[in-house]
């Protein structure tokens, strides 16, 4: 059970790894202000922080699936392998959307969101 836990810490940096990409070696970035400022930015900065808000939208689900799967019996281990596959796919997904790949971008979201299903299923 300390697997599903490790892993639900892990899920809930993936925002904050989009957000420190986004933000890195950035000029001038104002701490003061740094919705605007990344608000300003484009290229791979943008799409690192269009990342991140999709990082943040997918969690709820994510939680839910796996709090909803343990209540309803499934196998801490088949959750916990699932649950990593949705984190390697969301880290394959972090990495298209910085590459500009679209297509293989929302192939990936799409099978984030099946597993998702998966693991709502498994119990």
């Amino acid at each position: 059970m300390n697997a599903v836990a490790y892993l639900l810490i892990l899920a809930a940096l993936l925002p904050l790894l989009a957000a420190t990409v986004a933000k890195a070696r950035g000029e001038r970035f104002d701490n003061n202000d740094p919705r605007g400022w990344l608000a300003r930015q484009q290229g791979w900065r943008a799409r690192a922080n269009a990342a991140q808000s999709n990082l943040f939208e997918s969690l709820p689900f994510f939680f839910a699936a796996v709090l909803y799967a343990l209540y309803a019996g499934a196998a801490p281990g088949t959750v916990g392998w699932l649950m990593l596959a949705w984190i390697v796919l969301r880290l394959a997904y972090i990495g298209c959307y910085l590459a500009d790949l679209g297509l293989p971008r929302s192939a990936v979201w799409a099978l984030a969101l099946a597993l998702n299903i998966a693991i709502v299923f498994a119990g």
